[in-house]
């Protein structure tokens, strides 16, 4: 597969020749939605919590006696139907991380990458580099290559500059290429990715293909 390369002035100045393995692979929803489930749990920190009634303040004597005065029976201040009193059923302290296998998230990596391509919402540039801090630079290099608002930067590795220039702009992120996942790329409108950082996605995930199950011991192969 042959993708534009452009320059920051939004120029086409090459093409590159990219893996079919990483950037032309069939969509898999079911995949892609387990991966997005399992990354908004994982972000959850699980510290709500609420109190039961033995772990409110009040005292543990009967308000009133049981009988003779007209009210209702009541055994404790701390009961929940009392203002201040425990919570029935409240959400307590958990673990709501989820596991996926690791060729799972990458195959799922691999199909959002694949969409962005065939939508035409990825965008290789040859180079992302800026002398300083700027983000009026940044803007610009957005403007000229149409990405817009709602972007992805994918670099190869930690480009200070880069990062510094994007971080005040509204719905823009950045990110290097060996921590991107298909959530950050799914969340995103386009994603604007550097020559260097594609084909270094190549060589982590292109050649990552799903092994065939092996035959049970004494299982003889086709055709013997």
């Amino acid at each position: 597969m042959e993708l534009p390369v452009r320059s920051q002035r939004g120029d086409v100045v090459d093409t590159a020749e990219v893996s079919d393995d990483l950037f032309g692979v069939e969509m898999n929803k079911v995949l892609v939605h387990q991966a997005m489930v399992m990354y908004g749990l994982n972000r959850r920190q699980g510290t709500h919590a609420t109190k039961t009634r033995a772990q409110v303040s009040g005292g543990g004597r009967k308000p009133w006696p049981q009988k003779y005065t007209g009210r209702s029976r009541q055994g404790s201040i701390r009961a929940p139907q009392w203002r201040h009193g425990g919570v029935v059923f409240g959400p307590h302290p958990r673990d709501h991380r989820r596991d996926m296998p690791k060729k799972m998230r990458r195959r799922a990596l691999r199909c959002v990458l694949s969409d962005k391509v065939r939508a035409d919402k990825l965008i290789l540039v040859d180079d992302l580099t800026i002398d300083g801090p700027s983000t009026k630079g940044m803007s610009e290099i957005l403007s000229s290559l149409g990405a817009g608002r709602s972007t992805l930067i994918v670099t190869d590795g930690t480009a200070t500059n880069v990062v510094l220039s994007a971080r005040n702009l509204e719905k823009v992120w950045t990110t290097p290429v060996n921590l991107l996942n298909a959530e950050q790329i799914l969340r995103r409108d386009r994603v604007v990715m550097t020559l260097d950082a594609a084909r270094r996605a190549e060589q982590l995930w292109a050649g990552d293909r799903l092994r065939r199950p092996r035959k049970g011991r004494g299982a003889q192969a086709e055709g013997e």
